[in-house]
């Protein structure tokens, strides 16, 4: 689909356009950080949250299909779950697997429920999949729910969902005729 050009290879001709007939001027591969801007994380690499050191991607914790938990779980990174959970779980990035059972509510930037949350699911995004089964309430930002999907409960979008209760907008004073 995508060829390279030659430009950065061995033998490579910087005047000859690259396949494809694009006629835009060949760009050089930056060697420093942009002015007055931070290097970009490459490779599984991030930049620590108030520090220029790069450190390495954490990869995320997975709780496998045989584990039971009760109790709460938190964790600054991503969980995957494929086990049985009773408790609330607070991640970045929570991924509930499709043989997953969560009892308790589930609170995180980015939700993927492809199994089932029988609690409050809170998130910035949350994704429910088609085989995902939810019966609780769902507060967020932004939400995308595939065909298929089992829900049951009220919605809720909140600029500020990861907040709890003072995230709620004030209730709306009822119009009288």
């Amino acid at each position: 689909m995508f060829s390279k050009s030659k430009i950065n290879q061995p033998g490579g001709d910087a005047t000859t356009p690259p396949a494809g007939g694009s006629s835009a001027a060949p760009k050089p591969a930056p060697s420093a950080p942009p002015p007055g801007g931070a290097p970009k994380p490459s490779g599984g690499l991030e930049l620590g949250a108030g520090s220029g050191a790069m450190k390495p991607k954490v990869p995320a914790s997975t709780l496998s299909a045989d584990l039971m938990i009760r109790g709460d779980l938190k964790s600054s990174g991503d969980i995957q779950v494929e086990g049985e959970i009773e408790g609330t779980i607070q991640a970045h990035l929570l991924t509930i697997g499709e043989g997953a059972v969560v009892r308790g509510d589930v609170i995180a930037d980015d939700v993927v429920v492809n199994g089932r949350v029988d609690g409050t699911v809170r998130g910035l995004k949350v994704r429910l999949t088609s085989t995902a089964k939810v019966n609780g309430d769902i507060i967020h930002k932004t939400i995308a729910i595939e065909s298929g999907a089992l829900f049951e409960g009220a919605v809720q979008r909140q600029d500020d969902p990861l907040s709890g209760a003072k995230g709620k907008a004030a209730p709306k004073p009822e119009a009288k005729a």
